[in-house]
């Protein structure tokens, strides 16, 4: 019998209460994450936890990702909410830092199941507090270039490579666009960050915040380098413009046959092989001074507040161990955490070139982040997008950007 419950509605889990007995007896665990996508890998783990513990229900929220995180933040920090819930960078220090999230070193130090070096280090590394590690790796994901191999072909264009660079986007992406039939060549993405100049940024031997955590890189040459080939990009028509971007989803461009090159995480190739087909493959990110692109990951946290955690971390295993990251790599969802896994998830798509996601561990630049990531975020999203919409120059919002983001990354710091 399958204990899982597919859907629940965000409210009873999120801000109600963590694990506890059913008038019956029956144990629950509450889970809570953002894309029904991964839910056949989920599923298939719970049904194995299942047959552990027949004796628990486990019940799953997917919820909008708009409304996720404020939600998770207002329950946990009430002292309820789901008993483990996927967790990104983005918001890991406001979960680790006040001790919302469980540390999970004493359960790894107490289990032989579950080693950190099955995993990749860039996501160990990631979801680490003070070099504790507070989030269960569960899947990586990494930048490559999707491109509609069927455009080039109609264009007479050999495809994109490892060789290629910035200098290629601009002189294919330029023979690639027609404006009459409404085709960019390239699409230089400026709402998502994670797409878009957190790469070029790096490329250009740039950083986004200090290794220290204590600066900003967005006032560097090389940041205002990153962000004058994006604005080239966009100025030549090569790529949609900001306007463009916030009225279109540059995802449903490219499956629609009128982007055809994009820069997207490797969890999109799921959805782009769904509605493309092979008539897309994927190449590495094109360099610029440096070959990197940013990577991430997804890990599950386990809340604080959980009544029962061993019960928490025997499911946590299940969803993160050596089972676990085998079906979320035969799903295709995205790269598996795990290093053995990675084989296994290029066999879920295999006309598309998905090794180089894979590759990126190893030459990525780790997502930027620090005790305040969220706050600074929001305003280096604003302004950014503000300067391309005319308001004010590249040069001097990034300069702006820079020395509020210092201002940002000093609040709660002890004076010298």
């Amino acid at each position: 019998m399958r204990r899982y419950a597919g859907v629940c509605l965000l409210a009873a889990v999120l801000l109600g209460g963590c694990s506890e007995a059913t008038t019956s007896g029956q144990k629950t665990l509450e889970v809570a994450l953002w894309d029904e996508n991964a839910s056949d890998a989920v599923n298939r783990a719970i049904e194995a936890f299942n047959e552990k513990h027949p004796e628990v229900e486990v019940n799953v929220t997917y919820s909008p990702f708009a409304q996720y995180f404020t939600t998770l933040r207002t329950s946990i920090g009430g002292g309820s909410g789901p008993d483990i819930f996927w967790m990104n960078a983005v918001n890991f220090y406001e979960y680790a830092e006040p001790g919302l999230i469980k540390n999970l070193e004493p359960f790894i130090a107490g289990d032989d199941e579950f080693s950190k070096e099955d995993y990749y280090e860039s996501i160990v590394e990631l979801y680490s507090y003070e070099d504790q590690l507070h989030g269960a790796p569960y899947f990586v994901d990494a930048v490559g270039l999707y491109y509609n191999k069927e455009l080039f072909d109609q264009a007479g264009i050999d495809y994109p490579d490892e060789s290629w660079t910035w200098e290629d986007i601009e002189t294919v992406g330029a023979e690639l666009t027609d404006p009459e039939e409404g085709v960019y060549g390239y699409a230089a993405p400026i709402v998502s960050n994670q797409g878009g100049y957190y790469n070029y940024i790096p490329q250009a031997g740039g950083e986004i915040v200090s290794e220290d955590q204590q600066s900003s890189g967005f006032d560097s040459e090389s940041a205002k380098e990153a962000f004058r080939f994006m604005k080239r990009i966009v100025d030549k028509g090569i790529s949609p413009d900001i306007k463009s971007q916030i009225q279109n989803d540059l995802n449903q461009m490219f499956m629609s046959n009128r982007i055809a090159m994009l820069p997207a995480i490797s969890v999109m190739s799921i959805e782009f092989n769904e509605a493309m087909g092979d008539q897309i493959d994927i190449a590495p990110l094109p360099e610029g001074e440096e070959d990197t692109a940013v990577v991430h990951g997804i890990s599950w946290a386990m809340n604080d507040h959980v009544e029962d955690e061993e019960l928490a971390w025997e499911l946590m295993k299940e969803l993160t161990g050596e089972a676990g990251n085998e079906q979320i790599a035969e799903s295709g969802f995205s790269t598996p955490a795990r290093l053995d896994a990675g084989d296994l998830w290029l066999e879920s798509i295999p006309h598309m070139n998905l090794e180089v996601f894979i590759d990126a561990q190893e030459t990525g630049t780790p997502y930027p982040l620090s005790r305040n990531t969220a706050e600074w975020q929001r305003m280096e999203q604003t302004e950014i997008q503000g300067a391309f919409l005319g308001e004010e120059s590249i040069d001097d919002t990034l300069d702006q950007v820079a020395d509020e983001m210092n201002r940002i990354l000093r609040q709660g710091q002890e004076p010298d």
